[in-house]
């Protein structure tokens, strides 16, 4: 048996999935992060190691066992001559684990080649954002991924903030908001125990924690699904502004994907998706008029699926349409 990997690999933690030619999954390990910028590229190196290790454990075969091929979908592998040397570490510090380490790529550019290899988008919605476009002919381009201060439009983080923002402008009469306040301010109050716009400061600034501020959206969701205006009219501003994410990408789209363009959507904001509908819809029909047809789709496997792909190349079954699930189409 044929045995072919791939790796998925975040800030805080990594996935592995290992497949037979089939393409069938025989195993999927858990790891911590593997961004390299973050723990250097030894230790990078180290833990997707002991990750393949585990693999081959759960799956009963020998740790002398070697991989046929193995793809590196990364965080912070985002410049070739990097994604290269890393690649060329990983075989010479462990040069039995696989025979080969052909493509290493970013963790976006993995999300797609899960779903098509005839490009498309990756729109990133958890608790910050991202996109990336992947032609056909393999040209990429970006359009956002710049953290909180910088960017995270329509990220849970975001959606916290504009939450607190349009409450406090509105107490302090610097900005009407549209709708009543009341909800939204119990709802941010009850999530952060505090008893009122002060007790939220030192959440903002010295004990400030992104995961934890953005938790505030699921709160707000459930807010929006109440009906509460307000709440709703949030979610709709961020639908509209990671629709944007699209329209910044249309002009280096080819005319084939203006024609029927697939975006893989990634996050747990997605999950809020009839909130966001609304805005989403309207903000990319009205500004992307180019773009005749759309999907929005939903990952059913691993996004380190696609770097196996990306790696194994024609040794490998492809199955594209088993591996999403479409959610929206117009």
């Amino acid at each position: 048996m044929s045995v072919f990997g791939g790796v998925e690999g975040g800030a805080t933690h990594s996935t592995l999935v290992l497949f037979n030619e089939k393409s069938e999954a025989l195993t999927t390990v858990e790891g911590p992060g593997t961004n390299l910028f973050q723990i250097g590229m030894d230790e990078t190196c180290h833990r997707i190691s002991e990750m393949i290790c585990q693999a081959l454990k759960n799956l009963g075969l020998p740790q002398e066992t070697t991989l046929q091929s193995l793809g590196l979908s990364l965080s912070g592998c985002e410049v070739e001559e990097t994604n290269k040397e890393l690649g060329e570490k990983l075989m010479k510090l462990h040069p039995k684990l696989v025979k080969e380490v052909p493509q290493v790529c970013s963790d976006t550019v993995g999300s797609l080649l899960t779903a098509s290899e005839k490009g498309g988008v990756v729109l990133i919605a958890g608790t910050g954002s991202n996109s990336l476009l992947v032609n056909p002919d393999g040209t990429i381009a970006r359009c956002g991924g710049w953290g909180h201060l910088l960017g995270d439009e329509g990220g849970a983080w975001w959606i916290s903030q504009l939450a607190m923002k349009v409450w406090f402008d509105d107490e302090d009469n610097l900005n009407k908001a549209p709708y009543p306040t009341t909800k939204v301010a119990e709802v941010i109050k009850t999530y952060f125990n505090v008893q009122d716009r002060f007790g939220l400061l030192t959440y903002c600034y010295d004990k400030f924690e992104k995961d934890h501020f953005a938790g505030a959206c699921k709160s707000l969701a459930e807010s929006a699904a109440a009906q509460d205006p307000l709440s709703q009219w949030i979610f709709t501003e961020a639908g509209k502004v990671l629709a944007k994410h699209i329209v910044a990408l249309s002009s280096s789209m080819p005319t084939s994907l203006h024609k029927s363009l697939s975006v893989v959507c990634i996050g747990s904001v997605w999950k809020s998706w009839t909130h966001l509908k609304t805005g989403f819809v309207s903000e990319l029909t009205a500004s992307a008029p180019m773009i005749k047809s759309f999907q929005l789709l939903q990952l059913k496997v691993p996004m380190a699926t696609g770097a196996c792909y990306l790696a194994a190349k024609d040794q490998i079954v492809k199955k594209y349409q088993e591996n999403t699930e479409v959610f929206y189409s117009q």
